[in-house]
């Protein structure tokens, strides 16, 4: 017998721990229940996510708007964030999440202290969201839709949705309504920043983040469940014997 040569003996192996890569990075996104629901808390990191993705904007926002004063607003927004990224250190958490909310709340607190303005605290969201929104609407033109990549590698279903219609359909208006949460943050926000209302743009920002994101990615999550396999009655397993 001819020896198969060592790349097509990998071969297998690789695509295999591609696979989990993939399934890893996605569950690290997206979280399920035991019976396979979405558990849309631990989707967006549980209580503690909340808090820490909340927290900083809530510090900014309470002392601008008791002390009027930009610099103390700012140091103690960072601060907030700074406690919060040492203490997944601490407990060693993952590097990569324990830097990347303190380096957000850094732009913010960067941007909006060069140019002495507080309402430019909530400047860099407005380009965030509007990346979101543009990529999440390219990945419908072109017949990727995000939430299909997302949901199909966690569901195990990989790429296999593309080939039924009705599903890629329904991911593709999954990914619609996610498309809404940035759209509807534009839409409602940058009024608030053109007319100067530190107050109402930082409550926006609050009530429109995470709660906004998680409802979208549960409604996301309902309409694109699999149909359920039929029942198979006594009746109808004895014929098929």
């Amino acid at each position: 017998m001819t020896p198969e040569p060592d790349g097509a003996r990998r071969a297998p192996q690789t695509s295999r721990d591609e696979e989990m890569q993939l399934r890893s990075a996605a569950g690290s996104r997206v979280k399920t229940s035991s019976d396979g629901s979405l558990d849309v808390l631990a989707s967006v990191g549980g209580v503690r996510g909340l808090v820490e993705s909340s927290l900083p904007a809530v510090v900014f926002l309470v002392a601008f708007l008791i002390t009027e004063e930009l610099v103390p607003s700012l140091i103690g927004s960072v601060a907030v964030g700074l406690a919060f990224a040492l203490a997944r250190l601490v407990q060693k958490g993952s590097l990569v999440q324990s830097l990347a909310g303190l380096a957000g709340i850094l732009i913010c607190a960067l941007v909006a202290y060069r140019s002495g303005d507080a309402r430019d605290f909530y400047a860099w969201g407005f380009l965030i969201n509007a990346g979101y929104l543009l990529a999440f609407i390219v990945s419908i033109l072109v017949r990727w839709p995000f939430l299909g990549l997302l949901f199909g590698i966690v569901r195990g279903e990989g790429l296999d949705w593309r080939k039924d219609p009705v599903r890629r359909r329904r991911y593709a208006l999954a990914t619609w309504i996610l498309v809404a949460v940035p759209g509807a943050r534009l839409l409602v926000q940058a009024p608030l920043y053109l007319a100067d209302d530190v107050a109402g743009l930082g409550t926006a920002r609050l009530v429109m983040g995470i709660p906004l994101y998680a409802l979208a990615l549960w409604v996301g999550w309902m309409i694109t469940r699999p149909a359920a396999a039929p029942a198979v009655g006594p009746l109808e397993t004895e014929r098929n014997r």
